[in-house]
């Protein structure tokens, strides 16, 4: 009996391992949000880190994780570092490149609790009176990515973070 359940556990692991091979290479997250209030007043906050503390949903995993900035104060090459609980982790991000008022790019690098990176996104759009905002993320899968991701909703994960972080961002003072 003992014999014949190993066997089923073992059949349940091989199975689980071949299902994850299959599983897409990379992921796409992304949510969008119209904001009242201009591109440039949305580009000057998400375009520098020190405002993001007010809209970034991540920061609320762990409102004592200890953060630093680095390079300019916004921009291409500001750098923004943290260390938080389990839940929250370590990493940093870089703004890699941005167009005023219309797009901001950042790499997005977590050293806990998996070592990855992502590349994440604003883009800007005039929308009637306000900007439509739309926040994505793209990474790769690596095989450990691909089992966790059988048993959990990336796209729900992550997406419904940016959603709070977006109605955030349309709350601000300097949004309105």
């Amino acid at each position: 009996m003992i014999k014949k359940i190993l066997l089923a556990l073992l059949a349940i692991v091989v199975l689980i391992l071949i299902v994850a091979a299959f599983q897409p290479d990379n992921y796409h997250v992304e949510r969008s949000a119209t904001v009242v209030a201009p591109p440039e007043a949305v580009f000057a906050q998400v375009n520098d880190f020190h405002n993001w503390q007010q809209f970034n949903p991540f920061q609320q995993l762990d409102p004592n994780a200890k953060v630093r900035y680095e390079g300019p104060e916004k921009g291409t090459g500001a750098k923004f570092l943290w260390e938080g609980n389990s839940k929250m982790g370590k990493g940093s991000m870089t703004i890699t490149g941005n167009t005023p008022n219309e797009r901001v790019d950042i790499l997005l690098h977590f050293d806990e609790p998996m070592e990855g990176d992502a590349h994440t996104s604003f883009i800007l759009e005039p929308a009637g009176t306000g900007t439509k905002v739309t926040w994505s993320m793209d990474g790769t899968n690596n095989y450990l990515s691909k089992i966790m991701c059988l048993f959990m909703d990336m796209d729900k994960m992550i997406g419904t973070e940016y959603e709070k972080g977006l109605a955030k961002l349309g709350e601000l003072p300097a949004a309105q």
